[in-house]
C-alpha cells in the first residue's frame, strides 16, 4: 500500500506542482458552469434540483478524462522512465493502481467545487418544494463511477502508445463509443431486444438511472467491472513490455492473456447473470418517488403480451407544465425496469416526427393543446402535445396533462401546478388496458384449478318456455370446455331423479338452492340452476334465455373466479328531480352524480342499470345503489334476486335530501320515500328516520349580502368523522384522515339477523 501512495503521491505533485491541476479544475467548472445556466438555463427552467449539472456528464467526462489520462504512460515511455519504474521493487498492479488514484483524486476535486451549485439552488429553493438532495448524492455518485471507467479506459490507452495526441484522441474514441452505444438515437435505430442490449452496454443510459437517485446493483457492477477489465488490460500491457519475444515465453505469454481473458469473460458473465434482476436497487429521493408500489410492480410482471408505451411531450410547451417532464419521464423509465422487458417506451416530440404525429392524430385522436406564451415582446399561442399513449393488445388508452396534474391557487394569487398522483394515474389506466384486453383463453389459463359448471335441472317439470334453454346451455358450454384444454368441465344433475348425488335437500344445505315454482298458483316446482365452481369458490349464475346471455354469463362467473380481471360494477342513481325557480323556470337538478361514475370509473368498468326489468344483469360483480328512492317494487325485487343469487351489493342510503324552496331559494331537508328501507331491514340493516348531530363537524359557509364576504358557523349535522373514528385495519379507510358526511342518517344492525355474518364498523 506504501508504494501505491507513493506512486499517487508522485503523480499528485506533478499535477499541482504545475499549472496543469489548476487549469483542468478551471476549465472543468467554466464548462460546468455554462451548461447550468445558458445550455440548460436553470432560472427558466423552475424547478429546484441539479439536473442539468449531471445531465451532460457522460459526455463531459469523455473529453475532460481522455485529457488528463492521456499522459500518463506515454510521458512514461516517450521520455524513457516507463523502463526505470519498471525495474523498481513495485508491482505493476500497485504502479497501474497509483496511477489510477491520481487521476481520480482529481476528478474528486473537480466535482467538490460544484458542490456550491446544489448548495445555492438548496436556498434558492422555496420551503415547500426544497431540493431533494437524494438525486444530488447519486448524480455524484454516478459520476464518480464514471470517471473511474473512463479513467480505466484512458489510462490502458495511454499505456499502448508513445503519443499523447494519439491517447487522446483514441481515449475520446473508446469511451465515445461507449456513451453512443446506449444513446437514445442508436437504440431507437435498431429498437427491440437489441436496443436492450445495447442500452445495457451505454455507459450514459446507465448513468442517468443513478443521477435521477436511483441506485440499482447492475448499474454499480456494471461501472466496476468496466473499470477492473481495463485496469487489468493495462496491468497485463505493462508486463507484455518485459515480455520476450522467444518461443520459450510463448507459453507463459498465453498463460497471462488466457487468464485475462477469464476474468473479463467473468466479470461479463457476471452482469448478464445480474441483468434480468431488477429489484435490487435503492431509491436515495426523498419522497421515494421511484419505489412503485407492490400492486403496480405485480400488474407489471404479470404482463402476458408486450406493453407499448409513448409519452409525446413537446420541447417547447406551457411554461407550468414543462417541470412535469422530468419526474413523469423517469417514472415511466421506473415502469419500463419493472416491467423485465415486456415494456417498450418511447418518449417523442411529434413536432420532430411528422409520421409519428399523424399516427397520434388519426389513429389515437391525440391531438394538440393550445396554451398561451407571454414573453417580452409578443404573446402568441403555441401547440404542445402532453399525452401518454399505453397500448397493450387491441386496448389503448390515452392520457393528458388534465388526468396527470393538479392546479392550486396560492395565497399570493400564483398558480401552482404539480402532479396529482402519477403512479397511481398510470397503473389505473394500465390496469383498464390491460384487464379489458383478456380473452376466455387467458380467463381459463389464469384459473388456478379447473372450472366445473354442474346445472342442476328438473326436465320433467320444466316449463314450457323454458324447455330449450338446457339444450342451449349445454352447447355453450360444450363449446367451452372443447377449448379450454382441461380448464373447464361441464354437467348436469337431476335432483329428482333417483340415486342423484345431489337431492334437494343437501343443495339447499350446501348451497342454499330452492326450486322454483312453475306459477304463482301451481305446485309444480323445477330446478334451472348453474353453479360454477373454481377452486374454493362457487358462484350462482343467472342464465339468460339466448346463447349469447349464457356466454356472457359464463364468462362473467370465470373471470370473477380468476385473479386480474376488472371488475363490472352496476351503478343506479335515482332520476333527476326537476326544479324550478319562482318563475317556473327549469333549473339544474342539485343532485348530480358524475362525479361518483368518474371516480369509480377510474377502477372499474362502470355500466348503468335499469332496475326495471326486474333482473340485473350476470356480469355485473358489485350493484352501487346509490340515494335510493323513487323505486318501484319491480326495482326492488330486481335488488332482492340479486341479493338471492349470490350477488354484492353497495348501497349509500339516507333518511333526506336536499332541496330548495321554490319562491325564497331557501334550502330545506326532504324525507326521501320509496327506497330500499324495508328490504335492508330484511337483513337486518336499520336506517334509522333522525339524522347524527356531531360536536366535532365541518364548518357552514354562509354568504355575507352582496360583500363578497363569508361566515364560518359551526354545523352539527356537517359530521366530521376523524382517524380515531376509524377502523384503522381496514384496507377501506386505513389510509384516509378525515371523512365529513351530509345529513347523515345513523344506523343499526341487528345481532340477531346477522349472527352468522361478518360486520365491520368502519366509521
Amino acid at each position: 500500500m506504501k508504494q501505491v501512495l507513493a506512486i499517487t503521491r508522485k503523480e499528485l505533485e506533478g499535477y499541482f506542482g504545475s499549472a496543469l491541476a489548476l487549469i483542468f479544475v478551471g476549465v472543468f467548472l467554466a464548462i460546468t458552469l455554462g451548461v447550468f445556466f445558458w445550455a440548460e438555463p436553470f432560472f427558466a427552467r423552475g424547478i429546484a434540483d441539479v439536473r442539468p449539472l449531471f445531465q451532460w456528464m457522460p459526455a463531459l467526462m469523455i473529453v475532460l478524462v481522455a485529457a488528463l489520462t492521456m499522459r500518463q504512460w506515454s510521458e512514461e515511455q516517450r521520455s524513457g522512465t516507463l523502463e526505470v519504474l519498471l525495474t523498481l521493487p513495485v508491482s505493476e498492479i500497485q504502479l497501474v493502481i497509483g496511477k489510477f488514484l491520481s487521476v481520480m483524486v482529481l476528478v474528486t476535486v473537480s466535482l467538490a467545487v460544484t458542490i456550491s451549485l446544489p448548495i445555492t439552488v438548496s436556498l434558492l429553493a422555496s420551503s415547500e418544494t426544497g431540493l431533494d438532495w437524494g438525486p444530488v448524492a447519486g448524480g455524484y455518485l454516478a459520476a464518480m463511477l464514471l470517471a473511474g471507467a473512463y479513467a480505466a479506459i484512458g489510462l490502458f490507452v495511454s499505456s499502448r502508445t508513445d503519443n499523447q495526441i494519439v491517447g487522446l484522441i483514441l481515449t475520446a474514441l473508446v469511451c465515445g463509443l461507449f456513451f453512443i452505444v446506449g444513446s437514445s438515437g442508436a437504440t431507437e435505430f435498431v429498437g427491440g431486444s437489441m436496443a436492450d442490449v445495447l442500452r445495457a452496454i451505454g455507459s450514459g443510459s446507465r448513468f442517468d438511472s443513478i443521477q435521477r437517485g436511483v441506485v440499482d446493483l447492475r448499474d454499480l457492477v456494471y461501472y466496476l467491472s468496466l473499470t477492473g477489465i481495463f485496469l487489468t488490460l493495462n496491468v497485463i500491457s505493462l508486463r507484455s513490455k518485459r515480455w520476450s519475444e522467444s518461443e520459450q515465453m510463448s507459453i507463459h505469454r498465453s498463460g497471462r492473456i488466457i487468464t485475462v481473458a477469464l476474468l473479463v469473460a467473468n466479470l461479463v458473465i457476471v452482469n448478464v447473470w445480474l441483468y434480468p434482476m431488477g429489484g435490487l436497487r435503492l431509491d436515495l429521493t426523498e419522497g421515494k418517488e421511484y419505489t412503485l408500489s407492490d400492486a403496480t410492480r405485480q400488474l407489471l410482471a404479470n404482463l402476458q403480451e408486450p406493453l407499448t408505451v409513448k409519452a409525446y411531450f413537446s420541447e417547447k410547451t406551457e411554461p407550468l407544465l414543462a417541470p412535469l417532464v422530468p419526474p413523469i419521464r423517469d417514472m415511466l423509465e421506473e415502469y419500463e425496469a419493472a416491467a423485465g422487458g415486456m415494456m417498450e417506451l418511447t418518449i417523442l416530440d411529434p413536432a420532430t416526427d411528422p409520421d409519428e404525429e399523424a399516427v397520434a392524430n388519426q389513429t389515437y385522436g391525440i391531438q394538440p393543446f393550445q396554451f398561451p406564451i407571454e414573453d417580452r415582446y409578443e404573446t402568441s399561442l403555441i401547440s404542445a402535445y402532453f399525452h401518454i399513449l399505453l397500448s397493450y393488445g387491441d386496448q389503448n388508452v390515452v392520457l393528458d396533462f388534465q388526468d396527470l396534474i393538479e392546479v392550486e391557487q396560492t395565497a399570493g394569487g400564483d398558480v401552482k401546478v404539480e402532479l396529482a398522483n402519477l403512479e397511481y394515474d398510470l397503473t389505473s389506466s394500465l390496469k383498464k388496458a390491460i384487464f379489458s384486453f383478456q380473452s376466455l383463453d387467458a380467463i381459463l389459463a389464469s384459473l388456478e384449478e379447473p372450472a366445473e359448471l354442474t346445472v342442476y335441472i328438473s326436465p320433467d317439470t320444466l316449463p314450457e318456455s323454458l324447455i330449450d334453454i338446457p339444450a342451449t346451455i349445454a352447447a355453450v358450454a360444450q363449446d367451452i370446455a372443447d377449448s379450454s384444454d382441461g380448464m373447464f368441465s361441464y354437467s348436469t344433475v337431476d335432483p329428482n331423479a333417483p340415486g342423484s348425488p345431489a337431492t334437494p335437500q343437501s343443495l339447499y344445505d350446501e348451497s342454499g338452492l330452492r326450486p322454483y315454482y312453475g306459477s304463482l298458483f301451481s305446485d309444480e316446482i323445477y330446478y334451472l340452476h348453474a353453479l360454477l365452481a373454481a377452486g374454493d369458490e362457487i358462484q350462482l349464475i343467472a342464465v339468460g334465455a339466448s346463447e349469447a346471455e349464457v356466454r356472457t354469463a359464463i364468462e362473467s362467473a370465470l373471470k370473477r373466479a380468476s385473479s386480474g380481471f376488472l371488475p363490472v360494477v352496476g351503478l343506479w342513481t335515482p332520476p333527476d328531480e326537476a326544479t324550478y325557480d319562482a318563475l317556473g323556470q327549469a333549473q339544474e337538478p342539485l343532485a348530480s352524480y358524475d362525479t361518483l361514475y368518474q371516480a369509480v370509473y377510474q377502477e372499474y368498468e362502470v355500466r348503468s342499470v335499469d332496475l326495471s326489468t326486474g333482473q340485473v344483469s350476470s356480469d355485473v360483480d358489485v350493484l352501487l345503489i346509490v340515494a335510493p328512492q323513487a323505486m318501484t317494487d319491480v326495482d326492488r325485487f330486481a335488488v332482492d334476486q340479486h341479493l338471492m343469487r349470490g350477488g354484492s351489493a353497495i348501497v349509500a342510503a339516507g333518511n333526506y335530501a336536499l332541496s330548495l324552496d321554490q319562491y325564497t331559494g331557501a334550502l330545506a331537508l326532504r324525507p326521501l320515500e320509496n327506497g330500499l328501507r324495508d328490504l335492508l331491514a330484511s337483513y337486518g340493516v336499520f336506517v334509522q328516520q333522525t339524522l347524527v348531530l356531531d360536536e366535532q363537524n365541518e364548518l357552514f359557509i354562509i354568504p355575507q349580502g352582496d360583500t363578497g364576504q363569508y361566515a364560518y358557523i359551526d354545523y352539527p349535522l356537517f359530521v366530521d368523522v376523524r382517524e380515531e373514528g376509524m377502523d384503522g385495519d381496514s384496507p377501506i379507510v386505513a389510509n384516509l384522515t378525515a371523512v365529513t358526511l351530509n345529513w347523515a342518517s345513523p344506523i343499526t344492525v341487528s345481532e340477531t339477523l346477522n349472527a352468522a355474518s361478518e360486520v365491520t364498523n368502519l366509521l
